[in-house]
């Protein structure tokens, strides 16, 4: 509930053309996030490598997600 409260209120006040730049800095900062995973579990040790195996994974499914809402709403092709 509180969520959703949050998620209302930084949305709220905003035009589309805020909230779609807004959304591609989220897709943008996840691939980022990604990479930065990706590279950490190249060089990881020990219990280190299932901790970057589940970030990947999910950056990847966060990604995912956002991609498909972004072509659902037209934000990109």
């Amino acid at each position: 509930m509180q969520e959703e409260y949050l998620i209302e209120k930084m949305v709220k006040g905003k035009t589309e053309k805020e909230k779609e730049i807004e959304f591609m800095q989220t897709i943008i900062e996840t691939k980022k996030l990604l990479k930065l995973a990706i590279s950490n579990f190249e060089y990881a040790e020990d219990e280190l490598i299932d901790y970057y195996i589940y970030q990947i994974k999910a950056h990847k499914s966060k990604l995912d997600y956002l991609i498909k809402i972004a072509k659902y709403k037209g934000y990109c092709a």
